[in-house]
């Protein structure tokens, strides 16, 4: 299956980062808070919003920032994705 989303929706997965404490201890996964720096896998069309006009700023392949608790989780063939607002996304890290 395929995520394809609308106007200014971007879907994004979470970009999986080993974290250390300080004394060299490992974190596991769910011991962590949740990742706030994502994957771009689809990006919807723009257009009109709230009778604004959306530019789309990101592409697919762009690492970003997204808000700690914005978008929507959803699972889709064993894959977790974060369906956010292109407005939910605070910077495209490079």
């Amino acid at each position: 299956m395929k995520i394809k989303p609308l106007t200014d929706r971007v879907v994004v997965k979470s970009v999986e980062i080993e974290e250390t404490t300080a004394s060299g201890i490992i974190l596991a996964a769910s011991a962590q808070e949740k990742p706030q720096i994502a994957e771009v896998v689809a990006v919807g069309p723009g257009g009109v919003v709230d009778g604004k006009e959306v530019e789309m700023y990101v592409k697919v392949g762009d690492k970003v920032i997204t808000g700690k608790y914005s978008g929507t989780e959803v699972k889709l063939d064993n894959e977790e994705y974060t369906i956010v607002r292109q407005s939910d996304i605070l910077a495209i890290v490079e």
